[in-house]
C-alpha cells in the first residue's frame, strides 16, 4: 500500500470512469467488481447526455464509448393521441462529441472496463465484496473468497445495494421506493417511424413511454408505470403482458412497439437514496448510485456518474488532503445531484410533467462545465480553512 493508492469497489459506470480520472491524476487504482464479466444489466438501454459526454471527453475515453451505440440529436414528444406537440434539439447536438447518445449499459460497462485495461489499470471480476475495515493507517476491503486487499483510500462505487453505504458510510440509510415501476424491451424490424436521430417521448394516459430507433431499425424503448412496488424478480415478476393494456388506450405507436417485442423485457422498481445520506467516512466515500440513486425519469443516472468520477479525481489532486479533498467533492456535488434526485422523483410521482431534456442542472450550467475542464482547478469550499 502506498499512499496514493485508491480501492474502487464496483466496476460499473461510476467506477470504472473513476478509476480512469484517478489513473489520469496520478493515483495508484485497482477495481473490484462482483460481477464475473461486464454484462451487467445488459438487457437494458440507456442514454448518455451531453454532460456525461463531456465527462467522457475530460476523461479521454469519448472514443472507446463511440464506438458503440449511437447519437441523438433531437427529442420528440408526443401527446396520448400520437400527435406531435415538440420537437427540438437535444443537449449539445452541434458538437459531435458531445451528442446524446443511446447503448446498452452492458456495451457501455465492457467499453468502459476495457479503456481501463488498455490503460493498465488492475480489474478484478467476480470479487464479492462482504465489508470494509477503516483504519487510520488504511482501508481493507474483505471478499467473499476470504481474500483482502488494503489502500490509503477505498470509493464504493457499489450501485443501489452498496455493500460500503451498508457496512461502513451510512448503515441506517436505505433506498426507498419513487413511485413507479420501469419497463425495458427492444424491439426488431419497422414497429417504429425510422427517426434515427430522435428520441422520442410519450405522454400516454397510463404510462409514460419513450424510445429511440437505431441505424440498424432496432428500437429500444421503456415505459413509467406509476403504482405500488411489484414484487421484481418473485413469482409474479411482470412482463409486457401487464403493460400493454395500458398502452392500447392512447392512440400512439408504443402499443405496436411493446407488441412486437421478441426479446426479453426487464423490469424494476424506481428507487432513489434519501436527500442527505451521508457520503464518506474517514478513508471512505461514496459515488454514484451508491450515494444519490435517483430513479430514470430524467435520465441522468449514467451522466451523474460521469461527473462524478472527473469531480472526485479533481478534488483529491487539487486539495492539500484527503479530508479536505471528501469535503471540496461533496460541496460541489451534492447540490446538483440532490436537484437531480428531487426532479426525477417529482417526475416519477407525477408531481411535475416537463419531460428530460438538458440536464436538470442547479444554477449555471456554465459552472458545472467549468468543473468538469480537467486542466482548471476545482475550487475549494467556502468553509475550508486556509
Amino acid at each position: 500500500m502506498t499512499a496514493r493508492s485508491v480501492l474502487v469497489a464496483g466496476g460499473g459506470i461510476a467506477g470504472t470512469a473513476a478509476a480512469l480520472a484517478l489513473h489520469k491524476a496520478g493515483y495508484e487504482v485497482t477495481v473490484v467488481e462482483a460481477h464475473p464479466d461486464t454484462a451487467e444489466d445488459i438487457g437494458a438501454f440507456l442514454t448518455l447526455a451531453s454532460n456525461g459526454m463531456r465527462a467522457l471527453a475530460e476523461l479521454d475515453a469519448t472514443d472507446a464509448v463511440t464506438a458503440v451505440g449511437f447519437p441523438l440529436t433531437a427529442l420528440r414528444l408526443l401527446d396520448d393521441r400520437g400527435t406531435e406537440v415538440a420537437h427540438g434539439p437535444l443537449g449539445a447536438a452541434d458538437d459531435p462529441a458531445l451528442r446524446y447518445r443511446c447503448l446498452l449499459r452492458g456495451e457501455l460497462n465492457a467499453a468502459l472496463q476495457a479503456e481501463a485495461v488498455r490503460r493498465g489499470i488492475p480489474l478484478r471480476h467476480g470479487a464479492r465484496l462482504t465489508s470494509v475495515t477503516d483504519a487510520p493507517d488504511g482501508v481493507t476491503a474483505h471478499f467473499a473468497d476470504g481474500t483482502t486487499l488494503t489502500a490509503a483510500l477505498l470509493v464504493g462505487a457499489d450501485g443501489l445495494n452498496s455493500t460500503v453505504r451498508r457496512t461502513v458510510v451510512a448503515p441506517r440509510a436505505r433506498p426507498r421506493y419513487a413511485g413507479q415501476h420501469v419497463y425495458y424491451g427492444y424491439t426488431d424490424g419497422p414497429a417504429a417511424p425510422p427517426d434515427t436521430r430522435a428520441i422520442t417521448m410519450v405522454r400516454g394516459s397510463g404510462a409514460a413511454f419513450g424510445y429511440a430507433v437505431s441505424p440498424a431499425g432496432r428500437t429500444y424503448w421503456f415505459a413509467r408505470v406509476a403504482g405500488e412496488p411489484l414484487p421484481v424478480g418473485g413469482p409474479e415478476h411482470p412482463t409486457s403482458g401487464a403493460l400493454l393494456p395500458l398502452l392500447r388506450e392512447d392512440a400512439t405507436p408504443a402499443a405496436g412497439i411493446v407488441e412486437a417485442c421478441a426479446g426479453p423485457v426487464m423490469v424494476t422498481n424506481a428507487t432513489e437514496m434519501p436527500l442527505g445520506t451521508p457520503w464518506h467516512t474517514g478513508r471512505v466515500l461514496l459515488i454514484g448510485d451508491a450515494a444519490h440513486a435517483a430513479s430514470p425519469a430524467t435520465g441522468q443516472g449514467a451522466s451523474m456518474a460521469l461527473e462524478d468520477a472527473v469531480v472526485l479525481a479533481k478534488a483529491l489532486r487539487d486539495s492539500p488532503d484527503q479530508r479536505t479533498a471528501f469535503a471540496r467533492y461533496e460541496h460541489h456535488r451534492r447540490p446538483r445531484v440532490e436537484h437531480n434526485i428531487t426532479v426525477s422523483g417529482a417526475l416519477s410521482r407525477g408531481t411535475r410533467t416537463t419531460p428530460p431534456g438538458n440536464p436538470p442542472g442547479r444554477g449555471d450550467d456554465d459552472s458545472v462545465t467549468a468543473q468538469l475542464v480537467w486542466d482548471t482547478p476545482l475550487p475549494a469550499a467556502p468553509d475550508e480553512h486556509p
